[in-house]
């Protein structure tokens, strides 16, 4: 019986543990010349595969021609996503100017 409720643990824990946060950089013109941050959740269905509301980098840049967005997969996003079962998946966009 121990052996049983410790193997549907590891089962249950696998996908947890295998799964991964990704985080995606792009830099426009020189890059980011200050610290001043714009951050804003896209919003994902089926698992990625619909976006419904997806956030503009240029529009969040506010006009800089010098900016960096850096798009990611965060904690929370993944704790969502999990407690959705996949149906909503968010990501969260950050520009810095």
């Amino acid at each position: 019986m121990k052996k049983a409720v410790y193997s549907l643990a590891a089962l249950i824990a696998l996908p947890a543990l295998l799964s991964s946060c990704y985080s995606y950089t792009s830099v426009v013109g020189k890059g980011a010349q200050g610290n001043t941050a714009v951050t804003k959740w896209n919003h994902y269905v089926i698992g990625g595969l619909a976006p419904v509301g997806v956030s503009d980098s240029k529009q969040m840049a506010g006009g800089a021609e010098n900016y960096t967005v850096f798009t990611r997969h965060s904690f929370v996003n993944g704790l969502v996503a999990g407690l959705t079962f996949g149906i909503y998946t968010p990501t969260t966009t950050t520009v810095t100017k």
